[in-house]
């Protein structure tokens, strides 16, 4: 038996112990088992590019804590993850809640890391921002494609008299730096209220496609994802999940919530639509523990954090 198994409810209950995610092993960047870890999940507690309500730096520790309940087959597929490939929780990135640019230095240098070690990242936000510094570091060589779940583009130049960094922008800046192929990326589930049409006037101008919800509702999940996997091609992808994607009523634990959403279960249906993408990296971003007193946004996260690693899994094989 691998030495990356996560501990079982029949071992130790799911209350008790040090919570990791998915109660798999702590093997820090410094481990010399790190050489051995496929998919490594980490956590990025920070919000500092948060425009509105913050606390997706406590989401993290939240995620981490609702992920005891994962175990270890997958109901539906019967697919064993943590018996495929070794997992393992690589601790969180370190950010500097009073410098912007500092926290975003620390965690590209983190994941590159990561990626230099051959590790797949799977990561719990914080911000949507956290994911511009991780595809820094993982598109260095090559622009990725990418299949992003959200109620908004982040498609933003800038806020607030030309701050460029905020969870609005970092797919503009990712497609400015050469970070993303815009052709090969589609965003799912867009819908609420605008400022104006810039981020969408951006996406066509580029090639960025684009499914706003109603389309999302009018076709259903399979044909949706048919064709995102398509737009993603056979190429390196990443997948961004901001737990805004879900209708409020299921997940209302996020600083940005937008009415008319999908349900959690279409939810788990759109990540389990991933299988067989090459997913180089994955996040589930904007998991906001002080709007969530239930911890029921916590646990969907989680769950679809298991739902992402499985979709990773498959496309490694």
């Amino acid at each position: 038996m691998s030495d990356f198994q996560p501990v079982s409810g029949f071992d130790l209950p799911r209350f008790a112990g040090i919570p990791t995610f998915m109660r798999l092993p702590h093997v820090p960047l410094d481990d010399p088992r790190l050489a051995q870890v496929q998919v490594g999940l980490i956590g990025a507690p920070w919000d500092g590019g948060t425009t509105n309500r913050p606390g997706p730096r406590h989401g993290p520790r939240q995620l981490r804590d609702a992920s005891t309940m994962i175990r270890a087959q997958h109901g539906i597929t019967g697919l064993r993850p943590f018996e495929t490939v070794n997992c393992a929780d690589l601790g969180d990135v370190g950010p500097n809640p009073a410098d912007l640019q500092d926290t975003l230095a620390r965690m590209t240098a983190f994941y590159a890391r990561v990626r230099q070690a051959g590790v797949i990242p799977l990561t719990a936000g914080g911000d949507h921002l956290c994911t511009l510094p991780i595809l820094r570091a993982l598109a260095r060589d090559r622009p990725l494609g990418m299949i992003h779940f959200d109620s908004h583009t982040d498609l933003f130049h800038s806020y607030f008299n030309g701050q460029m960094y905020t969870h609005g922008t970092p797919f503009r800046r990712a497609v400015e730096e050469g970070l993303l192929d815009p052709r090969r990326v589609c965003m799912i589930g867009i819908r609420g209220t605008a400022y104006d049409s810039e981020d969408r006037d951006f996406a066509r101008s580029v090639g960025i496609r684009v499914i706003p919800i109603e389309e999302f509702h009018a076709r259903g999940v399979t044909d949706v994802m048919t064709e995102a996997r398509a737009i993603a091609g056979t190429g390196d992808t990443y997948v961004s999940y901001d737990i805004d994607f879900v209708d409020p009523a299921f997940a209302p634990g996020t600083g940005t919530p937008e009415v008319g959403g999908p349900t959690s279960w279409q939810a788990l249906e759109c990540a389990r639509g991933l299988s067989g993408t090459r997913i180089v990296g994955a996040d589930l971003v904007e998991v906001s523990p002080p709007f969530d007193p239930s911890g029921g946004t916590a646990f969907l996260g989680a769950s679809l954090m298991f739902e992402m690693l499985c979709a990773i899994v498959t496309g490694m094989s």
